[in-house]
């Protein structure tokens, strides 16, 4: 699940607007084209999850590195819960280093050809987009790194750790591939993720800042259940399922889980507070310098862009229930989808459902969602300095923000293990072009030449 940039940069596209960041990297027109053969190559399979493309697209990436230089026996394709990973391994020169993990998704969402203008599995180059599903999310920054992996291992690179890349084969369903492989690589130094982070682009291209996920919400999904014996429609009496959960659901929709802050949610606030234009940006100066500033809470609260960032949020998504339109309800169920705060675990979150509907004869349960509870990354010094050295190349000067992201990514098994990781997708893009999970999804080709610096800049500086 590619994950949008930091809270309302977009929103200050007319203030960020000037001066303009002239991207500067220039990188080998052959090596633009290796990327971008390999992204459409990777669009062409149809990695959904159920499916049976996963596989074969990792086993076409492992030929690429095999090509390059990789032994095979460096480069593992293991099935995993209906699914694969791919595991490549680039020996560093220095064994008591402990490893930098790439990590990345190989699977995409479904994409129905009837709904589309192009043929989702059949990428299209047309008037400066790459076309396709997963053309973003997340075969973009896949085939980036594979490149520059590539790239590398033919000019004899020597990392002093190593670098080990690890694809997973079910991100967007149960993520159960990446649960696999973040137990197997716990030992290592840190993790660097494709599928967080990102550039944002205004409208007219120009870019506004460079957001690093360093911590994202867990998420977790809960059902509200509420039975009685039902009976007949002509009989009605003082208790009705379907009543009873609609007052439960009340209850919770007039709930606000407390505010809390992080060292990444202050830094990002504090970054974008001097932009922000108008009266949000007026809040969000008043929140920086006064956290318990009830009416900044307020305005930030009803801002679609701020009140991912300031609290745990659970919404009712779903609702079932009722099994004849002339009979009393036995069975009504609603779907809670939750994003928890950093820190927060996942029961106390059920736990203060069941303390908010205050409702004894409703059962709160926990679905599979494949989520697990996992912590914030420290602000590490040296991935912040690699990190904006790299963008900096690309657009002297831009902001670099950290950032907590609403959705979830692989990162979370490896930060519930305590390994920190960090969302640096090379994407730079628009708003209105970013259809990841959408109709007709798409990546600008300007991206690729950064993107490609990006990675091997980062790289260098990180796997020394």
């Amino acid at each position: 699940m590619k994950t949008p940039l930091l809270l309302g940069l977009a929103a200050c596209a007319a203030v960020l607007a000037a001066p303009a960041f002239a991207q500067t990297v220039k990188v080998d027109p052959a090596l633009h084209n290796e990327a971008l053969e390999l992204l459409k190559k990777g669009i062409s399979f149809r990695t959904v999850v159920p499916g049976d493309q996963v596989k074969p697209y990792a086993e076409y990436l492992k030929s690429v590195l095999v090509k390059a230089g990789y032994r095979p026996e460096e480069v593992k394709i293991e099935a995993v819960a209906g699914s694969s990973i791919l595991v490549a391994r680039y020996p560093g020169t220095d064994p008591s280093k402990k490893p930098i993990v790439v990590i990345d998704h190989m699977d995409v969402v479904e994409a129905r050809a009837a709904d589309w203008t192009r043929d989702p599995f059949t990428p299209v180059v047309e008037n400066g987009y790459v076309f396709g599903r997963g053309a973003v999310d997340d075969k973009f920054d896949v085939s980036i790194v594979v490149t520059v992996l590539a790239k590398l291992r033919r000019e004899g690179w020597k990392p002093g750790r190593d670098v080990i890349l690890a694809l997973s084969g079910d991100e967007e369903t149960q993520q159960q591939t990446a649960r696999k492989f973040a137990g197997d690589l716990k030992n290592a130094e840190l993790v660097l993720n494709g599928d967080g982070g990102g550039g944002q682009l205004s409208e007219e291209g120009k870019p506004l800042g460079y957001g690093i996920q360093a911590a994202e919400k867990t998420y977790a999904d809960f059902q509200i259940i509420v039975t009685n014996p039902g009976g007949h429609s002509s009989r009605p009496g003082k208790t009705n399922a379907i009543y009873q959960l609609a007052h439960d659901l009340e209850r919770l929709e007039a709930y606000r889980f407390p505010v809390m802050t992080s060292e990444i949610t202050m830094a990002g606030f504090k970054a974008t507070a001097p932009v922000v234009p108008g009266p949000v940006g007026e809040a969000l100066r008043r929140y920086v310098a006064n956290p318990k500033d009830q009416a900044a809470i307020g305005a930030l609260s009803a801002d679609p862009d701020f009140v991912g960032q300031l609290r745990t949020t659970c919404v009712a998504t779903m609702i079932e229930g009722g099994h004849a339109t002339n009979a009393l309800p036995q069975k009504v169920a609603a779907n809670i989808n939750c994003r928890i705060f950093p820190g927060v675990s996942s029961e106390a979150v059920r736990a203060t459902i069941a303390q908010v509907i205050a409702d004894p004869q409703a059962r709160i349960e926990r679905q599979n969602d494949g989520a697990i509870d996992a912590g914030a990354s420290p602000l590490r010094p040296d991935v912040l300095a690699a990190v904006t050295k790299a963008v900096h190349a690309r657009y002297p000067g831009l902001p670099v923000v950290p950032q907590m992201s609403a959705g979830a990514t692989d990162s979370m098994f490896f930060r519930a293990l305590g390994v920190p990781a960090y969302g640096v997708g090379a994407v730079f893009m628009k708003g209105s072009d970013d259809f990841a999970h959408g109709l007709n999804e798409r990546v600008p080709l300007a991206s690729i030449d950064g993107a490609l610096f990006q990675w091997e800049s980062v790289l260098k500086d990180l796997a020394k």
